[in-house]
């Protein structure tokens, strides 16, 4: 069974960067687009950053300029390098993945089970 396991989030002063990562456990055969959500308290979960296969990248308006998502294919891995992090920033950060099991399979979606990052100002 692949599960995403996340790491890296934590406490941290405003002004200040944490780098998270996720990595898929188990057999893949292809990930698709790679990503990373959040949810602060309170909100519903929103989009951070995606990344493709292909490296194209998109991010929300508010983590434009700060941060910075990227992927390792050969470990199945995604990270986001957070920089210049504010209080609202503060949020469970989710990873999520696009993936197949064989040449022939539908793709389904995976989802990490979060980490928590904090920003104290």
């Amino acid at each position: 069974q692949v599960q995403l396991v996340e790491s890296g989030g934590g406490l941290v002063q405003a002004g200040g960067s944490l780098k998270l990562s996720c990595a898929a456990s188990g057999s893949v055969f292809s990930i698709d687009s790679m990503g990373w959500y959040r949810q602060a308290p309170g909100k519903q979960r929103e989009l951070v950053a995606t990344i493709t296969s292909g490296g194209s990248t998109n991010y929300a308006d508010s983590v434009k300029g700060r941060f910075t998502v990227s992927r390792y294919n050969a470990k199945n891995t995604v990270y986001l390098q957070m920089d210049s992090l504010k209080p609202e920033d503060t949020a469970v950060y989710y990873c999520q993945f696009d993936m197949r099991f064989s040449s022939w399979s539908d793709r389904m979606s995976y989802w990490g089970k979060g980490t928590r990052v904090t920003v104290s100002s």
